[in-house]
């Protein structure tokens, strides 16, 4: 489910316990009760995400890294249990599932280019998308979905991308 249907169903419960608890909002103007309902809805979107972060946090990172490997960031997407990132020096690695596991690794040396995308919603709560395409035949584009300060995760990635790159003697060039 995505974020804005979260959203939206959160915000249809709310609406539905006002109604519900015989609470009478009539002496707020109709969009002071929309501006409430919506307020709380973002903060509840936030206090489950942290929820969930406390949760996340119990269960053991489990990269194995070799000597010279270095995590340089670790996240997870808003509102999600089941998958997580881990940037290394070497590799972004994606691990999905809760009981069954599903582990995909994308080389730094194989990204060809990378982005930031957030759309209005996302900027309210400080999340957004990082999009690296590269020259991995399993997978050529990957996204790291709604992640926490993504235009920060995107600097992380661009210097560990340019780090790998001159540590592999990868030069690049433009194709004119």
């Amino acid at each position: 489910m995505s974020i804005d249907e979260t959203r939206a169903r959160i915000k249809a419960s709310l609406w539905q316990a006002i109604a519900q608890s015989g609470v009478n909002l009539s002496s707020l103007g109709e969009e002071d009760q929309n501006r409430l309902v919506e307020t709380i809805t973002d903060k509840m979107l936030l206090v489950i995400n942290d929820f969930l972060d406390d949760a996340g946090a119990a269960l053991p990172s489990q990269v194995d890294l070799g000597e010279e490997e270095k995590i340089l960031w670790e996240g997870r997407p808003f509102l999600s249990l089941v998958e997580r990132y881990v940037l290394t020096s070497e590799r972004i690695k994606v691990t999905t599932g809760l009981l069954g596991r599903a582990i995909e690794n994308y080389e730094l040396i194989r990204v060809q280019d990378m982005d930031v995308q957030q759309n209005a919603g996302e900027r309210l709560l400080g999340i957004g998308d990082v999009h690296i395409r590269g020259a991995d035949p399993s997978n050529p584009e990957l996204v790291l979905r709604n992640i926490r300060d993504p235009q920060e995760v995107y600097e992380i990635l661009r210097r560990a991308w340019l780090e790998a790159r001159r540590k592999y003697g990868l030069i690049f060039r433009e194709e004119m």
